[in-house]
């Protein structure tokens, strides 16, 4: 497989463009806003752990993803992977928009429980282009998995 630094750069840069888009959502860091007066569980993360994962989190995607375009035209399992990798992308911004700017616990709940399903399906559709592409994936739900349970508890705390 041929290596392309610009289609990289695209990949990561779209994930992250996401990320971005799903940062404008939560607090400014001082503020007197919603999340701060929800009730979170003893075993909450610190507000600081949040940025590093996400960001690790988003560059696995756009490597993930990049590997996956570049066998575009080599592969008829691209395209599907491409569309499925575009919806868990957006639910992964829908959930930002539902917890932070609608302050909607529950919604969010929904919301993130279709992302973890639609991560496990691009892991899916991933794996069947290029195995590795699957795996870089893995610590992206798994830390999906917990934020679900978080998300979950908080939701039933307040």
């Amino acid at each position: 497989m041929k290596f392309n630094i610009l289609k990289l750069s695209c990949c990561i840069g779209l994930c992250f463009m996401v990320a971005y888009a799903g940062s404008t959502f939560t607090p400014v860091s001082g503020s007197e806003w919603y999340y701060l007066i929800l009730h979170k569980p003893s075993w909450n993360p610190p507000d600081w752990l949040f940025p590093p994962v996400w960001s690790l989190l988003f560059l696995l995607m756009g490597i993930a993803l990049s590997f996956v375009v570049e066998l575009w035209g080599e592969k008829k399992e691209v395209k599907g992977s491409l569309i499925v990798f575009g919806v868990q992308l957006l639910l992964n911004l829908c959930w930002s928009a539902t917890f932070f700017g609608l302050h909607s616990p529950l919604l969010a709940f929904v919301v993130i429980v279709l992302l973890w399903l639609a991560i496990v399906l691009t892991i899916v559709k991933f794996r069947a282009v290029l195995p590795i592409a699957g795996y870089l994936l893995i610590p992206y739900l798994l830390w999906v998995s917990f934020a679900s349970y978080l998300n979950f508890t908080i939701w039933q705390l307040n």
